[in-house]
């Protein structure tokens, strides 16, 4: 069940002594993370850039979709910007489920795969009625080539105040952000018309109105607050963090450790 929708992947419910495993971390791994899994370590075609590891990491070459671990291994799990890829959701949302209790899930929204797509991406993903809606990106109408990622994901957000509070006060916009315990439910390639039509047809007021309810000014004004306050905290939080990862090489050699590439 999803019990709430973060910040971000630095604003979870992790305890101090819980055991934590990150799948896909890909470049950009979480340092909260004991153990990382990666499948592909040959191609950066599902990244942005080389896998990275922090030196207190576990690493392991493993598929999403068949992770090497025991029911319940792991108290949480981390898996940030890697369903829209996968060949079978339904396979590797289970394998979370089934090795961590907790866990963290964020994919880019709709609106968001519009605007900065990915050719390695397969999905096209909606959070409603408390689930994720999972749609073939292929069967999309509209235009998914164009890529808006240099002024959405690497100029606005660090030059527009406005437009980083609106991805805090409005989150869902641009990503599904879900924290869940035990399950998460979710609907690949709907057939259901409530569910179909925010695939395949221009959205009205009503279908805005479900993904993004209206709030009261008091309501606005304290989600602003939190928002802002979250974002001094980030910033404060992430001058003074000194943490180094290394490449896989470096981390194949500090571990003396050898992987097949």
């Amino acid at each position: 069940m999803i019990t709430r929708n973060p910040f971000d992947r630095y604003d979870l419910k992790i305890k101090k002594n819980d055991r934590v495993l990150e799948v896909g971390s890909g470049h950009n791994p979480t340092f909260r993370s004991n153990t990382i899994v990666e499948k592909y370590v040959d191609t950066n075609y599902h990244r942005c850039g080389d896998i990275k590891i922090y030196p207190h990491q576990t690493f392991v070459n493993a598929s999403g979709e068949e992770l090497p671990f025991k029911d319940k291994e792991f108290d949480y799990v981390i898996c940030n910007q890697v369903l829209e890829h996968v060949d079978d959701p339904v396979r590797f949302i289970q394998e979370q489920c089934r090795v961590a209790k907790r866990g963290y899930m964020e994919t880019p929204s709709l609106l968001g795969e519009f605007l900065f797509p990915k050719k390695s991406h397969k999905w096209v993903i909606l959070y409603i009625d408390n689930k994720l809606v999972l749609f073939e990106k292929d069967r999309m109408p509209g235009n998914y080539a164009n890529n808006y990622g240099e002024l959405f994901l690497n100029y606005l957000p660090y030059q527009s105040l406005i437009y980083k509070l609106l991805w805090y006060t409005e989150g869902n916009i641009m990503l599904n952000r879900c924290e869940w315990v035990n399950d998460i439910d979710i609907i690949v390639n709907p057939t259901d018309k409530k569910y179909l039509s925010f695939f395949t047809n221009p959205w009205n007021r009503k279908m805005v109105e479900q993904l993004y309810p209206p709030r009261s000014l008091s309501k606005e004004i304290i989600k602003t607050v939190s928002a802002i306050k979250y974002l001094v905290k980030s910033k404060i939080k992430s001058k003074n963090n000194k943490h180094v990862a290394l490449n896989l090489n470096e981390y194949m050699k500090l571990h003396n450790k050898n992987i097949q590439l």
